[in-house]
Parts: C-alpha cells; sequence; structure tokens
C-alpha cells in the first residue's frame, strides 16, 4: 500500500511523542533535575557536557512548544518586566569590554529563562509543584548519603564535589552543591515544595512527612547563617498569609496595605539607621566579608553606574574589572548579592528593572497566594520569599538553578494575574 506523499511516518512520530503528557512529564523533570545540579554536572562533565545538556533541553522544549503551540494559553505569560530584564542584559553586550564572555552568557542567562518558561507554560502549577519534589527528594537524600560517606563512613573530603566531610562535627554539610549557603537555599526551597505537598495530599502522608523531615536536617547540618535568617522570614511570611486567608475580602484588603506599610516603613528605618545595623551586623565573618566586598564594588562602578560593565553573570576572574576586586579575586565567583551584581553588570537602569521584575512577581503570587482557595497557590509566594531574602546576601537568583525557579514563579503568577489576559481575543 502506497503512502500519500504528505504522509511521514517518523515525523508523525517525534510529534506525538513530543506533543504527549509523558513526554512533558519527563522533560519537566529532567530540566528541574539539570538546574539544580549544575554545579555536580559542571564538577564531573566539565562545562562543555553542561552546555550540551542545556542545549538539548532547549531544543526539545522548543520542539514540544512548536507541536503544542494550538493548545496553549499564551496571552498574558510573560510579563513585560522580564523582557525589559532581559532585554537590558542583551543589550548591554554593545557597550561592554569583554563582548564574547557577555554573549555567551547571555545566551546562557536566555537557555535558562526560556527552560523557565516551557516548564511555566506547559505545566500546571501542582505539577510544577510535584516535578520540584521528586527532584528534591532524590537530591537532598543523595546529598546526605555523600556527607555520610565522607564524614562518617571514610573520614575523607571531597574534594572534587568540595565536600568538607564536617558531618561528625555537626556541619557545615554543603552536599551536592558547593557550598553550605546553596545547599541551605535548596533545602528551604525543598521545605516549602514538600509541605504544599503534604497539604494538598499530591503524595502519600508518609512520603511527605519524610520528605519534611530530610529537608530539615539538611537545612540544619548546613550551618548556613544566611539559610537561617531566610528561615525567619519565609516562616513570617508563610504566617502572614496563612493570617490573610482566615479574612473575608475586606478585611483582608485593609490588613494587606497595612502589612505593605509595616514593611515600607521597615525598610525606611534600616536605610536611615543602617550604619548602625552594619555595626550590628559586621560583628559576623560572613556579613564582614560581604560589606567589604560590596564596598570594593562601589569603588570601582561610578563611572559606569547608569549601564554597567555588561552582563557577565558568573563572574569571569581573568577579566576586568572582575580581577581586581575583593582582595583574592579568583574565589569570587559573584558580588555575593543579586541587587548588588545586578547594578554592578547593568548599572542602576537594569537594578531598577530587575527590582520592578521581582517586586511585581512577589505582589502578584502574594495576591494569588492570600485570595485563592488552593494552598498550591502558597509555593510561587513563598519560594519567591525565599529567593528575594537570599538575594541579599548571595546571586544565586541570577544564573542557573535560582534564575530558573524566579522565572517559573514569576510566570505563574503573570499567568493568572497579567493585565493581558483581560484583553479581547482576536
Amino acid at each position: 500500500m502506497n503512502l500519500p506523499p504528505h504522509h511521514h511516518p517518523a515525523r508523525d512520530a517525534v510529534v506525538a511523542l513530543l506533543g504527549s503528557a509523558p513526554f512533558g512529564r519527563a522533560i519537566t523533570i529532567t530540566i528541574v533535575a539539570s538546574a539544580y545540579l549544575a554545579f555536580v554536572l559542571k564538577v564531573t562533565i566539565d562545562w562543555p557536557g553542561f552546555i550540551a545538556i542545556v542545549a538539548a533541553l532547549v531544543v526539545l522544549s522548543a520542539g514540544s512548544l512548536a507541536v503544542r503551540r494550538h493548545e496553549l494559553e499564551w496571552r498574558g505569560i510573560l510579563p513585560i518586566s522580564l523582557l525589559v530584564f532581559v532585554g537590558w542584559s542583551t543589550l548591554s553586550v554593545f557597550w561592554t569590554d569583554y563582548q564574547w564572555a557577555s554573549l555567551s552568557s547571555i545566551l546562557y542567562q536566555l537557555a535558562f529563562a526560556f527552560l523557565g518558561i516551557y516548564v511555566a507554560l506547559t505545566r500546571d502549577l501542582i505539577q510544577i509543584v510535584r516535578a520540584f519534589g521528586d527532584v528534591m527528594r532524590v537530591i537532598l537524600l543523595t546529598s546526605l548519603v555523600l556527607e555520610v560517606m565522607s564524614g562518617l563512613l571514610l573520614d575523607v573530603p571531597f574534594i572534587f564535589l568540595k565536600i568538607s566531610g564536617n558531618l561528625a562535627a555537626g556541619g557545615p554539610i554543603q552536599g551536592l552543591f558547593g557550598s553550605r549557603n546553596q545547599l541551605g537555599l535548596i533545602a528551604l526551597i525543598a521545605l516549602v515544595t514538600f509541605f504544599i505537598e503534604l497539604r494538598t495530599r499530591s503524595v502519600h502522608p508518609q512520603l511527605a512527612t519524610f520528605s519534611l523531615a530530610l529537608g530539615a536536617v539538611t537545612l540544619w547540618f548546613t550551618r548556613s547563617p544566611v539559610a537561617f535568617g531566610t528561615t525567619v522570614v519565609v516562616a513570617l511570611a508563610a504566617l502572614a498569609l496563612f493570617a490573610l486567608r482566615r479574612l473575608d475580602p475586606a478585611s483582608r484588603r485593609v490588613a494587606q496595605f497595612t502589612l505593605l506599610s509595616g514593611l515600607l516603613l521597615v525598610g525606611v528605618i534600616g536605610i536611615l539607621a543602617r550604619s548602625q545595623v552594619v555595626r550590628i551586623l559586621n560583628a559576623g565573618s560572613e556579613f564582614e566579608y560581604r560589606y567589604s566586598l560590596w564596598r570594593s564594588i562601589t569603588a570601582v562602578n561610578p563611572e559606569n553606574s547608569l549601564e554597567g560593565f555588561g552582563w557577565i553573570g558568573y563572574w569571569r576572574t581573568n577579566l576586568p574589572p572582575y580581577s581586581g576586586i575583593g582582595g583574592v579575586p579568583a574565589i569570587n565567583q559573584s558580588a555575593l548579592s543579586a541587587f548588588v551584581d545586578v547594578w554592578f553588570q547593568l548599572g542602576l537602569v537594569g537594578l531598577t528593572a530587575f527590582v520592578v521584575f521581582v517586586v511585581l512577581a512577589l505582589g502578584r503570587s502574594w495576591v494569588l497566594a492570600s485570595n485563592k482557595r488552593s494552598v498550591v497557590y502558597l509555593w510561587p509566594a513563598l519560594v519567591l520569599v525565599v529567593l528575594i531574602a537570599v538575594s541579599t546576601a548571595e546571586s544565586t537568583a541570577l544564573v542557573e538553578f535560582g534564575w530558573f525557579t524566579l522565572v517559573v514563579c514569576a510566570l505563574k503568577a503573570s499567568q493568572d494575574l497579567s493585565w493581558r489576559t483581560r484583553l479581547p481575543q482576536d
């Protein structure tokens, strides 16, 4: 039997695969795992291998989007604030002194943004939570197993993974992520995810309880001041959201404005009393080092304060001005603050765009979390609180898993609250 000329069995099979539900779930889990395991993948298969993985995921995701383009709701999915921020970082390639390095970093940023867009566009929020939960269980359990092997069974540090083997001494531990602060951040995101799984009953209660214990133990042994401080912020945010969800709409609106006014007042007081705050925090070596680094950065950047030196993501310590910052440049991969890093790389314009982006994302997700009946809407709001709070002391939200997660949460909030969703359809 002769097939019609337009019939291509191989192409039809590929199209059916790319548009299938199992493929969507599988590639979502693979994307989340690749983003969160970026450090360990880079130290085991090196940068070229990891770039190949990211490129393959982008190609597969683009193919899946092309196949499913007619069944997806596109209106309002891309926040204008995200487009402005990414657009400005892309334009910075024209004025930077290290164009090829900047171009590669911009493509790297765009790749993870695209993967975040794919996940947010093709998966429901509960499906995203499940995918994150499945990945988090594996990576946290693997991290603890490696720490037990290094710190208890073999009593030998795993140098190539930057695991110090300090578990017997009570920490700090680094797991699969190269530093205690990174592991602490991921444990916090995991705890939020596991809590939502438990409340939504999307996994067996015993599995959810085990996962919460796993996340709590991991967080404790990181001994990370940054993660511990962020835990307090997230706990207060969760309590505030649960209190708001119990109020009637009119009372909730008043409470929201009262809470916002209180936060603004605290911010103003913090700015006015910044010297005292610095003096108090400077007692800790972690903040002392960060504060010294930030002062070094502000001393370098006045000439480029409006547009910055150009987007670079991870610092290239062989390139100026990064080669002369912080005393020992080789240990610095970032400004240890997302906001300082954005100002340094993209200037005041880029910083304004980034702040608007994260504030709008948090505001939209907060409104959804406090007004929507389903508890699953707490996930993007609380994860954004984690990322924004950590961004004061780490630059994680600008690259790889932090940037990917930020994009996913921002897009899910925008998908429900963007003003463009109310425009008439053609």
